[in-house]
């Protein structure tokens, strides 16, 4: 694991992540759309989690179900939008959201290269186990693009980054 680059107090990197759209809007033509995380975090609280993979143990059984279940919460705390980032292409996210019942609770945002990842420095070398270059699991609260709170968890670890924890914290 990396040591994370961003901390509480830091505004996020630039850099952009993709989405799979599943209903066309004006702004937004159905399938994968990439956003720029500066202009999407401008003006909002978001409630942000990252994990290693789509469709692995922990992320499928804890991590994406406790944020869907616990979203009503987490909005009446005071967040805008709740946001998963893993090291997968769109396709791989909107068709995990679709499973995992987030679609319209939890924006799946790619980051198919691991770019995002390295720019918060929370990148993960999973090579060894034959998955290459993934996310750290984290999850933290952004206001107007700046950190708030910031939870990383240690290698192999669902302790801190839980919807859970992240209620604690706003409530304080």
């Amino acid at each position: 694991m990396t040591t994370a680059k961003i901390k509480v107090g830091d505004k996020l990197p630039s850099g952009s992540l993709s989405e799979y759209i599943e209903i066309e809007t004006g702004a937004c033509s159905i399938g994968p759309n990439t956003f720029q995380v500066a202009e999407l975090a401008k003006g909002k609280t978001i409630a942000i989690f990252g994990l290693p993979g789509a469709y692995t143990p922990t992320c499928s059984a804890q991590h994406v179900p406790g944020y869907v279940k616990f979203s009503d919460k987490l909005k009446a705390a005071g967040v805008d939008e709740i946001w998963c980032i893993s090291v997968n292409d769109a396709f791989v996210m909107g068709a995990w959201g679709r499973d995992q019942k987030a679609t319209g609770v939890v924006r799946m945002m790619a980051d198919g290269n691991a770019d995002y990842s390295r720019a918060l420095g929370l990148d993960a070398d999973f090579s060894k186990h034959g998955m290459g270059v993934r996310s750290q699991r984290y999850s933290m609260v952004v206001v107007d693009g700046v950190v708030k709170h910031l939870n990383i968890e240690q290698a192999g670890k669902f302790d801190v980054s839980n919807a859970e924890t992240m209620l604690a914290q706003l409530a304080k």
